[in-house]
C-alpha cells in the first residue's frame, strides 16, 4: 500500500501509557467494533458479543455511561511509524468522506482516532484490547489498540498494511453509518424484536460498514493511487478471516448460524468486494438488499 508523503491527520489521540479509565457503566452508548477477535480466539468465549454493543442490544441494558473528562490527549510522536500509517490512513477517509458527503450536500463531521493501550474510557463505557478496534458513536471517536494488528498476522494470518487499512475504514464506516442516521435506526429496535432478528440487524449493520470500507478505498485509490499488487487479495482475506463462520469454528469446532452478528467470511468478502468495486454508497444498502 503507497501511504507514505500522504496528508496525516490531526485527529489522532494517542492514549498509550497513559493506563486505563475507569469501570464507567460498560453498556451505555453502544460501541459497534468489528469483531471480539482476541475474546473468540483466546478467551473462548461466545463469539459475536461485543460487550459494549450487543450485550445490551440483546439484553436491553441502558443509561449512559459515565466518563470522566479529562485533558485531550496528545498527538503521536511524529516519529512513531505505525501511528503515522494510522493517521495517514484516517486522514485518507477523512478525504474521501468529505467529498462524498459534500456532493451529497452534506456535511462531513470527521471522527477522532483514539490509539490506546490495554483498556480506555469511552463514552461507550470501558473500552478493551480484547474486543478488538470499535466505533463509539456516543463521542464519535474510534478506539484501535495497536496490538490488534500483531492478532491479525500472527493469529488469523492476515497481513499487509491494507488489511490493516481496512480495519480502520470498516470503524470509520460505522461513524458514517452513525451520521446516516442508520446507527440510531438500529438501536431503536432493541427490545422489539427476538434476539435472533437482533442478530440478523447487526449482521446487516456490520456487513454496511465492510461496504463503505470499499467505498474508502475505490475513490481512495482513483484519487491518490494508493494500492499496489495484492493489496485487495490480502483486504479480502483479512474480511474472511474475521467472518462470523471463520472465526466461531477456529475458537469452539463448530458453527452457529443464528448466533453470527458481524455476517459469514464468504459475506463480509462480498460486501467490501461490493463497495471496492462500485465505489457507490447506495450499493451499500444490506438492509433492502433480498440476499446477503
Amino acid at each position: 500500500m503507497k501511504w507514505e508523503g500522504n496528508r496525516q491527520s490531526g485527529n489522532v489521540e494517542d492514549r498509550r501509557g497513559q493506563g486505563g479509565g475507569g469501570l464507567g457503566g460498560m453498556l451505555g452508548g453502544r460501541s459497534i467494533g468489528i469483531g471480539t477477535i482476541v475474546l473468540a480466539l483466546v478467551g473462548s468465549m461466545i463469539f459475536g458479543v461485543n460487550p459494549l454493543t450487543i450485550i445490551n442490544i440483546l439484553s436491553g441494558g441502558g443509561g449512559t455511561a459515565p466518563v470522566t473528562q479529562s485533558a485531550p490527549a496528545p498527538a503521536p510522536p511524529k516519529e512513531d511509524p505505525v501511528a503515522a500509517f494510522v493517521s495517514t490512513v484516517l486522514a485518507d477517509t477523512e478525504d474521501v468522506w468529505t467529498d462524498l458527503f459534500k456532493q451529497s450536500g452534506a456535511n462531513y463531521v470527521q471522527p477522532k482516532l483514539v490509539l490506546y493501550s490495554g483498556r480506555t474510557a469511552t463514552a461507550c463505557g470501558t473500552g478493551q484490547a480484547a474486543m478488538g478496534p470499535f466505533y463509539c458513536p456516543g463521542d464519535q471517536k474510534v478506539y484501535l489498540d495497536l496490538d490488534f494488528f500483531n492478532t491479525l498476522k500472527r493469529d488469523l494470518g492476515a497481513s499487509g498494511e491494507f488489511a490493516e487499512a481496512y480495519v480502520i475504514a470498516h470503524e470509520v464506516g460505522h461513524h458514517v453509518q452513525n451520521l446516516m442516521g442508520v446507527t440510531g435506526q438500529v438501536d431503536a429496535m432493541r427490545g422489539r424484536v427476538s434476539e435472533r432478528q437482533m442478530n440478523a440487524l447487526s449482521v446487516r449493520v456490520e456487513l454496511q460498514a465492510d461496504c463503505l470500507a470499499g467505498v474508502w478505498a475505490n475513490h481512495a485509490d482513483r484519487a491518490r493511487q494508493i494500492l499496489e499488487q495484492g493489496d485487495i487479495e490480502r483486504a479480502m482475506d483479512a474480511a474472511a478471516k474475521i467472518g462470523d463462520d471463520a472465526l466461531q469454528k477456529r475458537s469452539q469446532g463448530y458453527v452457529v448460524p443464528d448466533s453470527f452478528t458481524h455476517g459469514s467470511s464468504a459475506q463480509r468478502v462480498r460486501w467490501f468486494n461490493t463497495g471496492l468495486q462500485t465505489g457507490s454508497v447506495k450499493a451499500c444498502d444490506t438492509f433492502n438488499a433480498s440476499a446477503l
